[in-house]
Parts: structure tokens; C-alpha cells; sequence
């Protein structure tokens, strides 16, 4: 939808004007450049501090001076709009939420009216919005989160998954997704674990790269408009985010620049330079004693200097006001406005706190108004980009047709097949036969309860499906009745069972589960196969924004009695499968030394259920492989595959390999693998040869095959993890079929960050090792010379 602007109004505004009288920042034909140029130099010091301010309508809530703008039925109140943002606005927080489809889009859609009709340059907002794995707004597909999504290793599948993501946002007036999550998940006692990628650089950055190009389409630059149904993105928490200390949100992450750069950062470098991500998100935490809302080398040396990003910074919420409140480096927030915009921290999110005052510090002289413009083209430039000038409003009729569709769901049951991980199947259990089976017990805390992670909105997509569900309904349209289902809770996690943004959270009263066990044993005991759905929930793996709502663990052995179930049932001497949902990988020993088949799902979106009834019985094979390693304990942490040498000498008393590897996961087929081969086996440095490997499913059933491909350099001037991915690949293979896996080696596949702090290949020998996981690998040598 274009603008058409009275000639009366251009003839009052400064500079000149085009095409009949359209100020040139209006012409969608004009390059965007030009337009920014032009909008910038109209506007007053007040109308451009506004851009670098955003407004969080959260009705109810006092706190959120975005409430302003409601009233007292949390309606958009134009006569409130103008004491509070006549001036403009530059972004908005969620305006979906706590809204269904019609009520968020006329509500986007009268903000933006307002703003274009009713302020003096008429410059639309940016809405921002979650969409970690879907838009987090009620009705919206819910795919698997991060951490699940990632077992499956399909860089295809994240990027028609962000599309989805992507287009239903967009639908809603949404122009800013604050996703992808490009922190690596190296502590899993981290609540926010499961909005990762896992645990590894390589994997995190293909992924990562893959949900840009979904949200923003492929070839976004900050000059080109987006396509229909894109969105900006944002890489977020930059940086080292993921590995704080104790596992304690936000807490410091204190790693060596060398090991920054070569640990943390290339998730970042390729979402900058390969996937051309038009935002990104500062980290609450600190590095080596600086807060990243006020590292000038993290955001102005490396991001913009090194790599030559060239879209907007956003804050975290409220991260400028904790240089004062959390991190107390400064002891105003007048003094965090300026070292975070200095920095280039170009808007504050999600409430004006910090730079509301900035343009009385452009007149003390303690800004510098060049400073305040360098922002403001970054933001300006990127609402053109998005498409807030020339296609600002929504269309109720075009968002029911695409939010939740069919389409969408069908794509969400085909994510959560290839998240699930078989992480044991011992004699074969799996998949359940039923033609040996009258009765199959469903029973735990997890099994009849969606669970779709955090970032999920309160109302939740329209349909879910529980894993008891889930095997109800294939019971019931596969073996006609024959095979009875029964289900009972078995014991509680929480009490009450509570979602990821509830503040009190308790564990369910131990008493009350004694009635709970004793029923759950007998359903059992009448079944011929238990499936124990058991793990975390979103109360107990999230988030914690404040003391006051934490989700960091100090173990992670299952909460409540949920062992204690796990040893009665299997007493009773009949076979038993456990399912895994959760946000974080969890030590279960005992279960794994006892229980003859495990499945992983962490959350599986609003289709798990399907999926995991599907690969229980047969109709689907599982693929996943593990993204993130399973401690055998919280002792064990750091316990992500690939360390450095020194790191791997054990414990006294105690098995030092994972419970689980990175990388890990089984097939109801068999697989095997040629010796790899070199093309060739001598390189010099910038030299390039591949390794190849032939790969044979010699089973009975259709499989797919995640092939993966690590290199060791055996002697550097620097030290090296003892193993290090650098590619993969999924092939599906019939019975008896083989086919040869290509991985090509560069000198980025090899090099590492040498003692300048930069990227090389130093010559030496490099093992190329190739496998089905991180601790099943053939060698070959290559010489670098």
C-alpha cells in the first residue's frame, strides 16, 4: 500500500520534493539511500531521538510506560498517542500479544495510521516481535524450539521453517523478528539452553544462517526492500552468551579474545557476511569485565570495523539500564545512554528509560548529535528496508488464510519426525509391534501436557498435540480398537503446572504423588509396554529475567519422583520405553543404564505428539542426532565434545565419556561406513582437496543418515579441541542402497585463530576423521605443507 501525500503538507515541510508534490522519502521508487537522506535532514532533534525509542503497549501493566498509549479496555487511544508520541515512535514491543489475529492487526494497524496521518513527517513504527520457534502470539504455528529443531542437522528445514515463521508475522503487521539465538549452549544447567542451537560453532552457524535466510529471504542487503511475507531478523545475544558463569543467566562470561573468536563469534561472522542479517541484539552479559551494551570493541571494532555490518544494534530489554542496576559501571542512566549509543547501541528496547533524555544531552554537549544521526539512519534505513513506509497496514482477511494454515502444521509434524533422537534401543525393542500387544500404558508428568518451550504466548497455538495423544489417535486409526490405551499421570514436576512466564514456581508436594505412583503401578501392571514421557517442563528450563524468576538449575537430575516412578515400573518386569521432553539435555544415569529404549524430543512443537506415536510404532524412522552432549552428571559440565586436550583427563571414580555424545543418534536401520578417502593428501595452506566416504544402509528399512565430518589438528602453536565439525550431510537410503558423501576441505575448514588473534592454516598434519557421531569415527591424514 503506497502513501499518497497532500501536496499541502509537502509544500510545509523543508527540502524538496518529487513526482507531484511526494517528498522524495515517500517515493518508492527513489533509492533507499536517498529517501534516508532526504527524511533525515526534515527532522528536529526530538523527532529523531523518538526513532531511537520504542513503546511497549502492555496493557495492565503499569510499569511499561507503553501503556500510556491504551485505555482502560487496552485499546489504542489516539488522544493518548498524542501527549506520548506525537513526536514519532521507533519501534513497538509485541503488539500481538495477549490479542487474537483481528484484535492485533487492527490495533497494529490504528498505531500506524496515527503515526502516518497524525504526526508531522508521518513515519510509521517498526513492530518488533518473538519468533524463536514461531511468532510467539496466539493462533501461530508452533514449530519445535531451537534446541529440538537443531537434533535434526537440516539446514533446508530451518530455512522453511523460518519462512513459515517469518510469513505469519508479517501477516500480523510485524516487521522485526528478535531471532535467530546464535549463543551456543555449552552449560545446560543455562535455562535458556533451549533456545540454542547446541553446542557447536559450525552447526549453530549453518543453522543460524539458514533461520535468516527464512525470516529475511536470501540476498537481504540494507539497501533493497524485503520480499513479501520477510521479516528483519536479529542475531541475538551478541555476545558469548551462552557460557556464563555457573550457568547462571546473564552472569559473565570472562573467555580470552582467541578463544571468543574462535568459539563464540562464527555463529555471528556468518550471519553478518553470508546470511546478511539486518539486526543484531547486544548481550546482557559482560566480557572480561566489559558489559556488551558498552563494548565499543565487541560493537564498533569487530561487528561494523572487521566484519562491515551495516544494519541496527538493539538492546536487550532494559540491558542499557543494567550498566547501572546489574553491572554498575556507570551510576546514572543518563551516563549508560551515552556510552551505550557511543558504542552504537542504536535503540533501546523495549520501553524509552535511558534515551529519553538524550536530546537534552545533545544540548548539554555531552552527546554528539552525529552520534544521534548515525543511529537514526541505521533505524530509518531499516524501516524502508522492512517496508514500514510503503506497505504499513494489515490484512485480517490474508492473515486467518496464512497464520496456523494447514501448510503450516503439516511443516511443524515434519520438523518434530526429524528432531526426535533414539538414543538407545536395546534387543530391539523399538519400534513397538503391535501385533503383540492388547494394552499400552502412556504414564509421567510430560505425557498428556503440551509442552512447546518459551517464547510460546499464553494462549498457545490453536492445536496441540500430547504425546498420549498422540498414541490414542494411532491406536485408534491403526489397529482398530484392538490395542487398548490407558494413561495416567504418574507423579507432577511443578505444582501448579506452570508455563515459562509464570513467576512462582514449586515443586509438586511429594505427598500428593504417593497416590499418584501407586495408580500409575497399577496401570502398569495391566499393560504389556509403559512409555514414560518424563524430563523438565517450561517452568523448570526458561528464562529467568529476575531474581524473581529464575530457570537456571545447580543439577540436572529429574525433578520430583520421577526416578522413583521410572524403579517401580521397571519391578514390574515388562518393558519400558522413556521419552524425553524438556529444555535441557538432563543426567540420567540410572535411566540410561536401566531402561532398554530412549527417545529425546526436548520440545517438539504443537505436532510432538504425532511424531513421537510415529516413530514408537514404526510408520516413521528416527534421524535426529544430538546437537548438545548429556552429561552423566553436573560435574561433568563443561562437557561439550569438543575441549581441548587438557580438559580430557576425568574424574577420580568416575567414567569420563558423555552420557550421550554430541552427535549422537540411532536408526531402526544399520548403517555402515567405507574408510574415508582423500582427493588429495597433501595441501599447502591456501590449498583445497576433499575426503569421501561411502555410506550403506544395510537394514531392512528406508533410513536417513546424518554423515558428519570433524577435523583434529594434531600439533599447533595454539591450542586445538581435540575435535572440531566442519560439515555434515542427511542422505536417505533404501534398503541395501549406498552412496558416496563428498566434503570439501578448504583452509576454512582447517584453520584456526592463531596467536595475532586471526585466522590461519599453519602447516602440519590434520586428521580427517569421518562418522555417524562425535565418538564413532574413521581417520584419514592430511598433510598441510
Amino acid at each position: 500500500m503506497k502513501y499518497s501525500v497532500p501536496l499541502i503538507l509537502c509544500l510545509a515541510l523543508p527540502g524538496a520534493c518529487v513526482m507531484g508534490g511526494v517528498p522524495t522519502y515517500r517515493d518508492a521508487n527513489v533509492a533507499i539511500e536517498a529517501r534516508v537522506d532526504d527524511l533525515l535532514r526534515r527532522m528536529t532533534l526530538d523527532e529523531k531521538v523518538a526513532q531511537l525509542l520504542c513503546l511497549w503497549p502492555q496493557a495492565g501493566d503499569p510499569a511499561h510506560l507503553g501503556q500510556g498509549i491504551l485505555d482502560d479496555q487496552g485499546r489504542f487511544d489516539p488522544a493518548a498517542a498524542r501527549q506520548l508520541i506525537s513526536q514519532g515512535i521507533g519501534q513497538i514491543a509485541r503488539p500481538s500479544e495477549g490479542k487474537d489475529i483481528a484484535q492485533g492487526i487492527r490495533f497494529a494497524n490504528r498505531i500506524q495510521r496515527f503515526l502516518t496521518e497524525e504526526t508531522r513527517l508521518g513515519i510509521p513504527a517498526m513492530f518488533h516481535e518473538e519468533g524463536l520457534h514461531g511468532h510467539m502470539a496466539s493462533g501461530a504455528t508452533s514449530f519445535p524450539q531451537a534446541l529440538a529443531m537443531s537434533c535434526a542437522w537440516d539446514v533446508e528445514l530451518t530455512e522453511r521453517v523460518y519462512t513459515a515463521v517469518a510469513a505469519e508475522m508479517r501477516a500480523r503487521g510485524a516487521h522485526q523478528a528478535l531471532s535467530p539465538v546464535l549463543d551456543l549452549g555449552r552449560d545446560p544447567r543455562w535455562g535458556r539452553t533451549e533456545e540454542t542451537y547446541g553446542e557447536d560453532p559450525y552447526l549453530t552457524s549453518r543453522l543460524g544462517v539458514a533461520a535468516i535466510h527464512g525470516f529475511q529471504g536470501r540476498g537481504a542487503d540494507t539497501l533493497l526492500p524485503l520480499a513479501s511475507g520477510r521479516v528483519v531478523a536479529t542475531a541475538k545475544h551478541f555476545a558469548v552468551h551462552g557460557q556464563n558463569y555457573g550457568g547462571i543467566n546473564v552472569a559473565p562470561a570472562n573467555f580470552s579474545e582467541r578463544t571468543v573468536r574462535q568459539v563464540f563469534l562464527p555463529p555471528f561472522l556468518a550471519a553478518v557476511q553470508e546470511a546478511g542479517v539486518l539486526s543484531v541484539m547486544a548481550s546482557y552479559n559482560e566480557i572480561d569485565g566489559v558489559p556488551a551494551h558498552a563494548n565499543e570493541h565487541l560493537l564498533g571494532d569487530i561487528l561494523r570495523g572487521e566484519w562491515g555490518f551495516r544494519g541496527f544494534v538493539v538492546s536487550d530489554y532494559y540491558g542499557i539500564a543494567q550498566l547501572r542496576d546489574l553491572h554498575h559501571v556507570v551510576d546514572e542512566k543518563e551516563t549508560a545512554a551515552h556510552i551505550a549509543l557511543g558504542v552504537g547501541v542504536d535503540i533501546e528496547l523495549p520501553d524509552p528509560d535511558c534515551y529519553r533524555d538524550l536530546a537534552a544531552a545533545v544540548a548539554t554537549g555531552d552527546i554528539d548529535i552525529a552520534d544521534i544521526d548515525r543511529s537514526v539512519r541505521r533505524i530509518l534505513r531499516a524501516k524502508f528496508v522492512a517496508g514500514c513506509f510503503d506497505d504499513p497496514y494489515a490484512s485480517t482477511v490474508e492473515a486467518v488464510q496464512i497464520i496456523g494454515s494447514d501448510a503450516h502444521g503439516q511443516l511443524a509434524l515434519q520438523a518434530a519426525r526429524e528432531s526426535v533422537v533414539l538414543l538407545k534401543n536395546e534387543d530391539g525393542l523399538l519400534p513397538l509391534d503391535t501385533s503383540e500387544l492388547t494394552r499400552v500404558a502412556v504414564i509421567g508428568p510430560n505425557a498428556d501436557r503440551p509442552l512447546l518451550g518459551g517464547y510460546t504466548d499464553p494462549v498457545g497455538p490453536g492445536h496441540t498435540v500430547t504425546v498420549a495423544e498422540g498414541i490414542r489417535e494411532w491406536l485408534n486409526e491403526n489397529t482398530e480398537g484392538r490395542v487398548q490405551f490407558s494413561y495416567h499421570e504418574g507423579c507432577r514436576i511443578t505444582e501448579p503446572e506452570s508455563n515459562w512466564f509464570a513467576d512462582e514456581v514449586a515443586l509438586a508436594d511429594p505427598e500428593q504423588d504417593d497416590r499418584r505412583l501407586l495408580e500409575a503401578v497399577a496401570t502398569a501392571r495391566d499393560a504389556d509396554v509403559s512409555i514414560l514421557v518424563l524430563g523438565g517442563n517450561e517452568a523448570t528450563a526458561r528464562e529467568g529475567w529476575s531474581e524473581g524468576h529464575l530457570g537456571d538449575r545447580e543439577n540436572l537430575d529429574l525433578l520430583g519422583r520421577q526416578q522413583e516412578l521410572v524403579d517401580q515400573i521397571l519391578a514390574l518386569g515388562k518393558p519400558v520405553v522413556v521419552v524425553l521432553l524438556g529444555g535441557r539435555p538432563l543426567s540420567v544415569e540410572k535411566i540410561a543404564d536401566e531402561v532398554p529404549a530412549i527417545l529425546n524430543g526436548f520440545y517438539l512443537g504443537q505436532e510432538g505428539g504425532t511424531a513421537v506415536a510415529e516413530i514408537l510404532f514404526g510408520e516413521v524412522n528416527p534421524s535426529g542426532k544430538l546437537s548438545i552432549t548429556f552429561p552423566r552428571s553436573v560435574g561433568q559440565i563443561p562437557a561439550h565434545y569438543n575441549q581441548k586436550p587438557s580438559a580430557r583427563r576425568g574424574y577420580l571414580f568416575a567414567d569420563k565419556a558423555p552420557l550421550f555424545a554430541f552427535g549422537h543418534g540411532l536408526s531402526y536401520t544399520e548403517f555402515s561406513y567405507s574408510a574415508p578417502v582423500l582427493s588429495e593428501d597433501e595441501i599447502p595452506p591456501g590449498g583445497e582437496t576433499s575426503v569421501r566416504v561411502r555410506v550403506q544402509n544395510d537394514g531392512v528399512r528406508t533410513g536417513t543418515e546424518i554423515v558428519q565430518f570433524y577435523i583434529r589438528d594434531e600439533v599447533s602453536t595454539v591450542t586445538r579441541p581435540m575435535l572440531e565439525l566442519r560439515g555434515f550431510e542427511r542422505v536417505t537410503l533404501e534398503p541395501g542402497e549406498a552412496v558416496d558423501v563428498h566434503f570439501p576441505i578448504t583452509s576454512e575448514s582447517l584453520a584456526g585463530v592463531g596467536l595475532d588473534n586471526r585466522w590461519s592454516v599453519e602447516p602440519g598434519l590434520f586428521q580427517i576423521l569421518v562418522g555417524p557421531s562425535s565418538t564413532d569415527l574413521q581417520v584419514v591424514t592430511l598433510s598441510v605443507f
